[in-house]
């Protein structure tokens, strides 16, 4: 700065591999991100490496120097710096003197300008004191001062350390998490039975979202992966920990006791990846030909939006639901669909509609499980200029909403995929049942708009509207909905449509 005097900082960068394994700078700025000064050397070892000297190790300059030599270095040395290293260096001509020392016990002597062994970790430096203080600091703001924007930059910051594949990720991660484990206010929270702000919620979900990213991450070892398990089943232990459902205190019972175990299973957690654009790379050591990283990823999200599962108990858990699936879903609509994919869009649909149990658009659903009128409009919009029935039998599959109904159909109990049955006229806490009555109400206006011309299509359309859509309002609306696909100026009126207009309008 202009304002302030000029200083000389002394800086010492170590390498290895490619990666600064140390820094030290005597300005004396503590941060979690390197000083301007370091920041400054590096970059000039980068744009000008002919005007740093490269030297030999030191140890293979000491080894080329005869006895007179070697003795005119060390006195030199000693010289120069002999306030500062005289009592080591006395220290060390004694040992070196004694026979019986350590230091004559071990062959040869270190050498910090070497470098690592090839075998050796090596990792970028961290300076994790600094990490904990920041994230204390920005907790103990309670949301003030743009300390969730600073917390959300450290997360940041781990998802470009996970990209590179910097071990650090990992381990910046577990430092934040065990900042955000001894907040104070979580015991505060627990003991007055209080919800934690929603704000405060997101920020436990990105934890959560980049702990999944961690863990399923391809190229780390077993020995990691062991520990990580280890230590979230010791944070997980601990009474404060936040739950997923946000089932504290005062909020909702738990309605899903009555279920059979494992149904609960936490989750008509997907963590956000920003790409700048979807090619194709070619997935090397996979069974299949054509597969790619990008067939690979829309196969992966399809089979998590189709999956059945139970709707969480609390009200942030339930909206959550709904956010998670409009932003995986908000991502594969940025992709362009080939000849590839959507070939792998008809096998998904056609394996959801025959997987049993695990499959939300399975035969038979949980009373509880969570629709899937969203996913199937985006599904239906998908395949309906490739495959039309395919399309319409996984729609009408998902118009289902059994949580409304008085009792939901036990079936047929020789059916191989039959689930427990449910407990009847246990009317739901579905805090988003509104958004998603609206949803199924928008899935069943597409098909509509789809099958105009089809008489048989629109008769079965209309069927499922009559069985399954419980609200009038909704109904209405439908009614409107095909009164005006039916008589679009560009076109004579659709006689078929008029009359599903005709009898919405009645019921």
């Amino acid at each position: 700065m202009q304002s302030e005097p000029e200083t000389v900082c002394n800086v010492a960068i170590s390498f290895d591999r490619c990666k600064i394994t140390s820094v030290t700078c005597s300005c004396g700025n503590k941060d979690i991100f390197y000083c301007a000064h370091v920041v400054a050397l590096s970059l000039y070892r980068i744009r000008k490496p002919d005007q740093v000297k490269l030297h030999l190790p030191i140890s293979e300059t000491l080894f080329q120097m005869n006895r007179d030599q070697l003795q005119k270095f060390v006195q030199y040395l000693i010289t120069v710096h002999h306030t500062e290293v005289l009592p080591t260096a006395q220290k060390l001509a004694d040992e070196i003197l004694s026979q019986n020392s350590e230091i004559n016990q071990v062959h040869g002597a270190p050498d910090p300008t070497a470098g690592a062994s090839i075998d050796d970790e090596n990792c970028w430096h961290l300076d994790e004191e600094q990490v904990q203080e920041q994230v204390k600091l920005f907790l103990s703001q309670g949301g003030y001062h743009g300390s969730g924007k600073q917390l959300n930059l450290l997360f940041a910051k781990v998802r470009e350390m996970l990209k590179m594949r910097d071990s650090n990720g990992a381990r910046m991660l577990t430092l934040i998490t065990e900042q955000f484990m001894a907040d104070p206010r979580l015991s505060l929270w627990t003991q007055q039975g209080t919800a934690m702000t929603d704000k405060y919620r997101q920020l436990w979900d990105e934890l959560g979202a980049l702990w999944m990213c961690i863990v399923l991450n391809p190229h780390c070892k077993l020995e990691q992966k062991v520990s990580w398990l280890t230590q979230l089943k010791k944070w997980n232990g601990v009474d404060v920990c936040p739950w997923e459902d946000g089932n504290h205190g005062n909020e909702l019972p738990n309605l899903t006791n009555a279920l059979p175990q494992g149904a609960n299973a936490n989750q008509e957690n997907m963590g956000q990846c920003k790409s700048l654009e979807y090619q194709q790379l070619p997935a090397h050591k996979f069974l299949e030909e054509g597969e790619s990283y990008l067939t690979l990823a829309v196969e992966v999200a399809l089979i998590g939006l189709g999956q059945q599962r139970i709707m969480p108990d609390g009200l942030y858990a339930q909206e959550k639901v709904c956010r998670n699936e409009e932003q995986l879903i908000s991502k594969l609509q940025e992709i362009e669909l080939d000849d590839t994919l959507v070939k792998i869009f008809r096998k998904q649909a056609v394996f959801l509609l025959e997987a049993g149990p695990y499959s939300g658009l399975g035969e038979v659903i949980h009373q509880d499980s969570v629709p899937m009128h969203t996913f199937a409009k985006y599904l239906f919009t998908c395949l309906l200029p490739h495959d039309a029935e395919l399309a319409f039998k996984s729609a009408l599959r998902a118009m289902r909403l059994l949580v409304l109904e008085s009792m939901a159909p036990l079936g047929d109990t020789s059916h191989p995929h039959h689930m427990a049955s449910v407990v009847p006229n246990r009317y739901p806490r579905w805090f988003t049942l509104s958004h998603i009555e609206s949803q199924q109400c928008e899935l069943a206006s597409t098909m509509l708009t789809a099958a105009k011309g089809d008489v048989q299509r629109l008769e079965t359309v209309l069927k499922s509207i009559q069985k399954n859509i419980h609200s009038s309002s909704h109904i209405f609306k439908l009614a409107q909905d095909a009164f005006k696909i039916a008589t679009l100026m560009d076109s004579l009126p659709d006689i078929t449509l008029l009359k599903v207009s005709l009898e919405l309008g009645l019921q």
